[in-house]
């Protein structure tokens, strides 16, 4: 399907302020970009670069007063998400060196505090997908959505008391679960279409098989539609943005997801 995305974000800026953001998708093995834009007003100077997971970012300093960014991508992506029953659990000796990072625990994602859980959730199912399968049918069966936390940027153990959370939650719980039993697990960030209430939206992906599988404990069921703008270990990594001075929440944010095209069914991605 071929998805146009929009988000605009107003800052009132105290006095001018370096910015991070996070906001271009790019090309991948589940997603094609066709077109995009981004507009800043006023104008200033922006250097864009890759991080260290391969996300697009850009840096600038922002002016004293109004600032407003928009960006929008056409993009095209799976009408249904992957899946891979029974795909195997691959031995931590053969991961890809670009994997083994996923493995660890980190600042949302205390997966060494998770192996005792994991275990029990995990058990009599084969070792891969299958395991990370039960681990997000579990999250989902009791952690509560609750929209009032959207604000509370919380880690894993913390949800797991709390059993709520919102999407982000949901996924950081579902890494530390995985990485707990040696699935190397990441944060991803990004976009989902007829996602309600409609915003930036969180969800996880599992290395198994030999390549990233998507889960979302925080849906009913796996669906397609997804547009990911940013990997990480965890939130720490993929903030749509962070800003180095008085601190400055956005005035105004919209995001928006519509169909521009249903699937080809000979189109690729």
């Amino acid at each position: 399907m071929l998805l146009r995305t929009r988000c605009e974000l107003a800052f009132d800026i105290s006095v001018a302020t370096p910015f991070i953001f996070m906001l271009r998708p790019r090309s991948g093995a589940q997603q094609w970009v066709v077109s995009e834009a981004f507009r800043h007003a006023p104008s200033v100077p922006v250097l864009e670069f890759t991080d260290n997971y391969g996300n697009l970012c850009q840096r600038l300093v922002a002016p004293p007063g109004a600032f407003n960014i928009t960006t929008l991508s056409d993009v095209i992506t799976a009408d249904r998400a992957d899946s891979a029953p029974g795909a195997e659990f691959i031995e931590i000796q053969l991961l890809p060196d670009a994997v083994l990072s996923y493995l660890l625990p980190s600042r949302y994602c205390e997966s060494d505090l998770f192996c005792a859980l994991a275990t029990q959730v995990t058990a009599g199912c084969r070792p891969g997908y299958d395991q990370v399968s039960a681990i997000t049918q579990w999250v989902r069966d009791n952690t509560r959505y609750d929209s009032d936390a959207s604000g509370l940027l919380i880690s894993a153990v913390e949800v797991n008391a709390r059993q709520s959370g919102v999407c982000r939650d949901f996924a950081h719980i579902g890494i530390a679960l995985c990485r707990s039993i040696n699935i190397p697990a990441r944060l991803v960030v990004g976009y989902l279409y007829q996602l309600h209430p409609m915003d930036f939206h969180a969800w996880f992906e599992a290395f198994v098989g030999g390549r990233w599988y998507t889960f979302d404990a925080s849906q009913p069921k796996l669906s397609g539609g997804y547009i990911a703008v940013g990997y990480g270990r965890d939130a720490a990594d993929v903030a749509v943005f962070n800003q180095f001075g008085p601190c400055s929440y956005p005035r105004f944010q919209s995001v928006d997801v519509q169909l521009i095209m249903e699937a080809d069914a000979t189109a690729t991605v």
